[in-house]
């Protein structure tokens, strides 16, 4: 994607697959407000009870397309190698990897691999959002993969927007009796440093520069 019309574009399909909102945000790695403008300027879907930002065009959000990564195995491989590398020496005792879905999810399956540990995944509660307040929804661990059973493990997605959904997970888990011991993303989008105490480690580390204003 190109400019902003592309992901306008990308929206209204999502929109017209029937995606909600907050599976939309995590398609385009951009937050659930940008989601929201997007499908409503692209003229899919009900409108918005979210407010529009004043004045300024568009919601402040930085899109980033790693799909060069993603749509290759090896290329997506030498990333999460890469990702693997960032975690290693955090942690002696942890043998399980808790990826993201969607996108984190691959990263993690290779991230476990470089690192020999059991693999699960939690799909947060954002792919249920379409409106209102999120809190009044829920996440799950898929039970096709390994359990927290009480283990220390890493935690893998592909971007942090605002950290909202690396909060939810990392509260997750211990609400399960697991520990995290770090976490690790492709990209940070607000130079988040940690999220409930666990360190966060990213390969890019991306600062807005300007006035916003």
């Amino acid at each position: 994607m190109k400019n902003i019309d592309d992901l306008i574009e990308s929206a209204a399909e999502l929109a017209d697959q029937g995606l909600s909102k907050g599976e939309i945000a995590d398609e385009l790695n951009v937050s659930r407000e940008t989601a929201s403008w997007l499908v409503e300027r692209s003229g899919s879907g009900a409108p918005t009870t979210t407010p529009e930002p004043a004045e300024t065009g568009g919601p402040h959000d930085i899109h980033v397309d790693w799909s060069a990564l993603g749509r290759d195995s090896t290329r997506l491989h030498h990333a999460a190698a890469a990702m693997a590398d960032l975690l290693a020496k955090q942690g002696e005792e942890v043998d399980l990897t808790m990826g993201i879905e969607k996108a984190g999810a691959p990263l993690a399956t290779s991230v476990a691999r470089e690192l020999d540990t059991d693999l699960g995944t939690y799909a947060p509660r954002k792919h249920q959002w379409e409106e209102g307040d999120i809190e009044d929804l829920g996440g799950t661990f898929s039970r096709n993969f390994a359990q927290i059973r009480g283990r220390e493990c890493y935690v893998v997605d592909d971007t942090i927007t605002s950290g909202t959904t690396m909060k939810e997970t990392v509260e997750a888990i211990r609400n399960e009796g697991g520990t995290p011991v770090a976490c690790c993303v492709l990209v940070d989008k607000q130079g988040v440093e940690e999220v409930e105490g666990v360190p966060v480690h990213s390969l890019i580390n991306v600062v807005r520069v300007g006035n916003d204003e």
